[in-house]
């Protein structure tokens, strides 16, 4: 037999919940589906060059001659499929899940294509959320810059019988019968309602001028400083971290980035690192008239870093005519660490720390306990290495999570003994303490860090949480409403805990909603499919409730009720049972 090696795009697609529809009425199934490939699904993909490679019984394997037309065809058959189910109850409509993969295949004699190719685009179908669709690393690379695409990046991702993980992109095209078009907004942005407050600003990743791209955590290093200490002033609106890197080595405009971010004032800038010397340039933007307000060009040896970010800091303050009070202008003079080696190190470990993945943990411990080595009173690398072990400890990373969680304490409490003001020390405190069940310290630490930086998103989130699993959950909605205020780029998990305190309130239908979000941008989450399960439980939905469980233990077939009782940190255990009481109800658990 012969055959022949190509590289092509393959589609894979198949229909959500199809045992369940086929069991309900098998023929109807089957009629709407001949339908739905007759004059929709075959027309489509002859439009867009693909080519069926193998037919289901619920779905197909399409080859494509490029990404752009894989992607195109997917999204117009999920844009129909949301207008086709309007008006259709739930549990019987036909929904798509989508995977689009770029790779090497072997085309056989008879047409079939093999190989990990058409493996990988399989996988990913089998993580994409009902009507989204997934797109792998290489797929994503050829479309970005050519569609107009709203995109979750889901990050790393281990999928089934492949070796190596994959990063995964999420593009959810329709979700709960409302049509969604493709558009150059990320699926994270916010709609600019108002004008933006007029003391407000984002910070830009500085650029790295160093011509080594090792250096990026360097030049990343000193915009976030400047975030920090701008963070700290109470009149100022600042920008979360994460948000204002999404724009990272993007060729945007000042103007566009105030929009996406509701912001008055954007700071832009570069950095030269070279020997011992340093030059930034810096320079603030009116977002609304493109205007500069001020610009200015350090150069510097290294060893006063901390005094050009000061400097800075003063020139913003100036800039936008901000009377400070007594207690900004303490809050503005925290203790540098005078050891600039240190401070590389820290700079190192804080930008790996910032990955979240178990590898880079634990290259970031590494290179802030160097840095404490180098200068054992660096309260913000104590801070950091306190935040490794929690990771650790709440990602069951270690051998022993316990053991992490009281080396997360100890070096959470030697950074508030060494600076009482650093809030990254407090919330570190505040994490330990809440999952160590210490409720009300958990909540003091997280409004102190508060206190001590008005707009620290992770601060207002973790007071949130601990206020839900204090069973105040009203006020957890107000932090958490601030934490998605100052970080519009938000992470896909404060969804999920909007979702956890509208359960508790009993406002099931707002939590699916929410949950419904989540799952359009992570779609391998078993914890936000479970508490689905239980919000369709108590609303009397149960064939939902059952697909939405089908669906966790398909996830993750190893989740474990008894596990979350046993290490979610309830104050009143009877608000976990209320989520497994949901469960019962839909007849999945005992």
């Amino acid at each position: 037999m012969s055959e022949n090696r190509k590289l092509v795009a393959i589609l894979a697609a198949d229909v959500v919940g199809y045992s369940r529809l086929a069991s309900a009425d098998e023929d109807r199934t089957l009629a709407r589906l001949r339908a739905l490939r007759s004059d929709l699904i075959d027309p489509t993909i002859a439009v867009h060059h693909g080519r069926v490679i193998k037919r289901t019984g619920d779905g197909a394997l399409v080859e494509f001659r490029s990404v752009v037309d894989a992607v195109r065809c997917a999204v117009e058959l999920q844009n129909a499929m949301v207008e086709r189910n309007a008006g259709v109850p739930q549990d019987r409509r036909i929904e798509f899940r989508i995977g689009i993969h770029l790779g090497d295949v072997v085309e056989e004699s008879d047409g079939d294509l093999m190989g990990d190719g058409v493996n990988i685009a399989s996988r990913l179908e089998g993580v994409a959320a009902p009507g989204a669709i997934c797109l792998s690393e290489d797929a994503y690379r050829q479309v970005k810059a050519r569609l107009d695409l709203s995109v979750s990046d889901l990050g790393s991702t281990q999928l089934k019988n492949i070796a190596e993980p994959i990063r995964v992109y999420s593009l959810q095209v329709g979700s709960a019968g409302t049509k969604v078009a493709a558009t150059t907004e990320t699926a994270r942005s916010r709609p600019a309602t108002a004008a933006p407050p007029k003391l407000s600003i984002a910070v830009l990743p500085f650029a790295n001028m160093s011509g080594d791209a090792e250096q990026d955590y360097f030049a990343d290093g000193i915009s976030e400083d400047i975030i920090t200490a701008l963070s700290k002033l109470s009149q100022l609106f600042v920008i979360a971290r994460n948000s204002s890197f999404t724009f990272k080595g993007q060729n945007v405009h000042v103007q566009e980035v105030g929009t996406k971010l509701g912001v008055r004032h954007v700071l832009e800038g570069s950095v030269r690192k070279s020997g011992n010397r340093v030059r930034i340039t810096a320079q603030l933007i009116d977002a609304t008239s493109g205007g500069h307000l001020w610009a200015e060009r350090f150069d510097r040896e290294l060893t006063d870093i901390f005094a050009v970010q000061d400097d800075v800091t003063q020139q913003i303050v100036g800039a936008l005519a901000l009377n400070l009070t007594e207690g900004d202008r303490q809050r503005l003079a925290p203790e540098h660490p005078r050891n600039t080696e240190a401070y590389d190190y820290f700079l190192r470990g804080r930008e790996l720390w910032h990955r979240l993945t178990k590898e880079t943990n634990i290259a970031a411990r590494d290179l802030l306990q160097r840095a404490i080595e180098l200068d054992p009173k660096f309260a913000s690398a104590h801070a950091f290495l306190a935040l490794t072990h929690g990771l650790d400890y709440l990602n069951r990373w270690s051998a022993s999570p316990p053991e992490s969680m009281v080396q997360a304490e100890e070096a959470a409490r030697r950074a508030v003994t060494l600076d009482g003001s650093d809030p990254w020390a407090h919330w570190a405190l505040a994490i330990v303490k809440l999952y160590t069940r210490r409720h009300d310290g958990a909540i003091n630490e997280a409004e102190r860090a508060i206190v001590l930086n008005p707009n620290f998103a992770e601060g207002h989130v973790i007071l949130g949480e601990a206020l839900y699993y204090s069973g105040r959950s009203e006020e957890a909605l107000e932090s958490f409403g601030r934490g998605k205020t100052l970080n519009p780029y938000f992470p896909d998990v404060l969804l999920h805990f909007q979702a956890l305190a509208l359960f508790q309130l009993g406002r099931y239908e707002e939590a699916v909603d929410l949950l419904m979000q989540r799952l359009a941008r992570n779609a391998v989450t078993d914890v936000s499919r479970a508490l689905l399960a239980a919000s369709y439980g108590h609303l009397g939905r149960f064939a939902e409730a059952r697909e939405a469980w089908q669906e966790v233990l398909r996830v993750n077939p190893d989740y474990s009720l008894e596990y979350r009782r046993k290490v979610l940190p309830y104050k009143n255990p009877a608000d976990f049972e209320h989520v497994v009481d949901g469960l019962r109800k839909a007849g999945v658990v005992q």
